[in-house]
């Protein structure tokens, strides 16, 4: 098998790429979190080696350039994964300004994107998410991420989940949901449905809220009830060193993964499935779970969200302010008062320009993969005279850009505007079809 297409597991991959970015997560106390869709097959074909280069590249500029204190690196693909399909790597709300993500992406990425024939996909200005996008093959079609409880009475259980970081929080609530749980996540919801921990089957709490006291509390009801005590912990810790005698208690090590949730379920409810335990859902344990937790902890995290998301608020007004809005496809005025000038309709003028360039994206397509330099140019500038004429004006921006990187010698850079082209040619054809047929 060729270096490009080996067989690779995606969970072993993620989790070497979250080793090797451990210190810099650490020096800068930022949570990554991994939010895989379970349509993504647990096997996959491809470079593995490109692919760990790339998210690496990716994710440490990321974290070098965030404020943000939590980063979640989503990756989806189609539901019906037959043989080869588009994988889309998301690095969401990186919080970095457009004009850096951009110049990032334009001078660092390009070596890294062609052995994997990724693209890097193009967004909303305001949006600061990160897309990669890139085919993937699949070795066997059956071999799905999906994951099968060997019980049914392990379906369908109550979580207490109390964690101070929000999209950690959102990340395990997720993946509980997949195997049907219903999920209370903090304290407000616990008080608004009676603040009574017996009518959960597992509390799951992270390590920098939980203290001797709820333990203590845990114990209590353990002796009655069969309620599950779960810590979510570091990468870094060692269940080995701990002790815990009297309350019975499991560990959720980030970053969590559905994997990772399974094999909790399975571990926690395999005893009960053996000796048909049924829970009481005549026990009421009211609890003020404020008293038991590190409850000042928790009110810093919040107090912090919400600066942050005040701060973040702010930015994007400032850069819906200065963001110049974007040209028309199609400025039909422009075009008319052009058309007149040279005795022509307006409408005939549109058609020509069809027929001459409707397909000129394939054409460019060819020219840059072909390095013709002088013909790329040519093109460029018959183009943006073309189109400039008939009030194109989105097309027209996209030609001045790729037509820059001949005046500052890019023009390796030109594959990156093969898409735009492709994509703003597509919006004009429309436009243009449109405006035919209206004044046909």
């Amino acid at each position: 098998m060729s270096k490009n297409e080996d067989l690779f597991d995606i969970t072993t991959l993620l989790m070497t790429l979250f080793s090797s970015l451990e210190i810099i997560r650490d020096e800068n106390k930022i949570e990554l979190i991994y939010d895989v869709e379970p349509t993504v097959p647990k096997k996959l074909k491809g470079n593995s080696e490109a692919l760990l280069h790339l998210l690496t590249q990716v994710l440490t500029f990321v974290l070098q350039n965030t404020e943000n204190k939590e980063i979640v690196l989503s990756i989806s693909s189609p539901e019906d994964f037959l043989y080869e399909e588009i994988v889309t790597f998301t690095v969401e709300e990186t919080g970095i300004n457009e004009t850096k993500r951009v110049s990032f992406i334009t001078t660092r990425l390009k070596e890294s994107l062609d052995p994997l024939k990724a693209e890097i996909e193009t967004n909303d200005p305001v949006s600061s998410d990160i897309i990669i996008s890139m085919p993937l093959k699949v070795d066997d079609i059956g071999n799905r991420r999906y994951y099968r409880l060997p019980d049914i009475s392990m379906l369908g259980k109550k979580v207490l989940l109390i964690c101070e970081q929000k999209k950690v929080a959102r990340s395990i609530e997720k993946m509980f949901q997949y195997f049907l749980y219903e999920v209370d996540v903090g304290l407000e919801v616990y008080k608004k449905n009676g603040s009574n921990l017996s009518r959960y089957d597992m509390v799951v709490i992270s390590a920098d809220l939980a203290t001797e006291k709820l333990e203590a509390l845990i114990m209590r009801i353990q002796q009655k009830h069969t309620l599950k005590y779960v810590i979510v912990e570091n990468a870094n810790f060692n269940v080995s060193e701990v002790h815990h005698p009297k309350v019975r208690t499991a560990y959720l090590i980030k970053p969590a993964m559905q994997e990772s949730i399974y094999e909790l379920i399975i571990d926690l409810f395999r005893g009960d499935v053996e000796e048909r335990t049924i829970r009481s859902s005549l026990v009421e344990t009211i609890i003020d779970m404020r008293k038991y937790i590190n409850y000042e902890k928790l009110l810093q995290e919040e107090k912090y969200v919400l600066k942050a998301k005040k701060e973040l608020d702010i930015q994007q007004v400032t850069q819906q302010n200065t963001i110049t809005p974007l040209p028309t496809v199609l400025d039909t005025e422009i075009g008319l008062k052009n058309t007149k000038t040279v005795g022509m309709k307006y409408r005939i003028k549109l058609k020509e320009f069809l027929n001459s360039f409707e397909h000129s994206d394939i054409f460019f397509r060819d020219l840059v993969n072909e390095k013709s330099i002088w013909k790329t140019k040519e093109f460029l500038i018959d183009i943006e005279r073309e189109a400039r004429f008939i009030g194109a004006l989105r097309l027209v921006s996209v030609v001045e850009q790729a037509s820059q990187l001949f005046v500052y010698d890019k023009m390796d850079d030109l594959p990156l505007y093969v898409n735009k082209y492709h994509i703003e040619l597509g919006k004009l054809v429309n436009e243009i079809n449109k405006y035919i047929k209206e004044n046909s």
